[in-house]
């Protein structure tokens, strides 16, 4: 049997404080005892006090930035390091999300240093690959998503208890409505689960979540999370809607 999926929500640039309190007013994540999922959320940082305050507490939904900067403290005007992030309530970032990498032009080098100072800081990193559509037609998807992985290889490998999270999202398929099939998203994860086995054993492998994220809806959720080696859900717009995400969220684990 799978281990319960992680269904996680990146509101991106959206939800204002009042926004995010009027969600989870909406948000009702009712499950059986020890049935529920692992719900994250990642909400603009001006607005994570107030999603920390107004969260639902059973079950738990964990909070966390959708990006932090590696140094932790210094004149970094407007970035935020993993240990305000931490002191301010997140358990979790996104590190290399595709548009860090294509909009804001984050390198692989850039990506490993983020994931250190999460580690560093007792963040969760949720680290992102994925290939572009001409990466996908130029037969490039083993490629480009084991380079952008191996780059952060070494800083885990650094340190045997550290807890982190894949997320596969295919560039070409976020906010486009174009969805990976399950089968895309199991050849894509199978690569990945293969190499952490190679580079950090079988245990850390099997241990590790992988995630998959591209226009994820509550009408292929159920498909998606069925398919081998998908763990669970980065979700999009669909999770800033509660009915959308908690359908999505049920869809990985039955209320029975």
């Amino acid at each position: 049997m799978k281990p319960r999926p992680v269904i996680a929500g990146n509101w991106k640039m959206n939800m204002d404080p009042l926004e995010a309190r009027e969600f989870f007013r909406a948000f009702h994540p009712e499950f059986s005892p020890g049935r529920h999922p692992t719900l994250l959320i990642f909400p603009p940082f001006v607005t994570l006090a107030a999603a920390l305050n107004a969260r639902p507490e059973d079950p738990r939904v964990e909070l966390g930035v959708q990006n932090i900067f590696w140094e932790e403290s210094g004149a970094f005007t407007g970035e935020v390091s993993a240990v305000l992030a931490r002191a301010a309530g997140a358990t979790h970032t996104l590190i290399g999300h595709s548009e860090r990498r294509h909009v804001f032009g984050e390198q692989d080098e850039d990506v490993a240093r983020k994931v250190g100072a999460a580690l560093k800081a007792g963040l969760v990193p949720v680290v992102c690959v994925g290939e572009t559509l001409e990466e996908r037609r130029g037969g490039r998807l083993q490629e480009v998503i084991l380079r952008q992985l191996d780059a952060v290889l070494p800083v885990l490998s650094n340190d045997a208890d550290a807890t982190f999270i894949l997320a596969y999202e295919p560039v070409w398929a976020i906010g486009t409505g174009e969805t990976a099939t399950p089968d895309d998203a199991s050849q894509a994860h199978g690569m990945l689960r293969r190499r952490l086995q190679e580079r950090l054993g079988d245990v850390r492998a099997a241990d590790t979540p992988i995630l998959y994220g591209g226009s994820v809806k509550p009408d292929n959720a159920a498909e998606l999370l069925r398919a081998p080696e998908v763990d669970g859900v980065l979700v999009g717009g669909a999770s800033l809607d509660p009915a959308s995400f908690l359908a999505i969220a049920r869809a990985g684990m039955p209320l029975t």
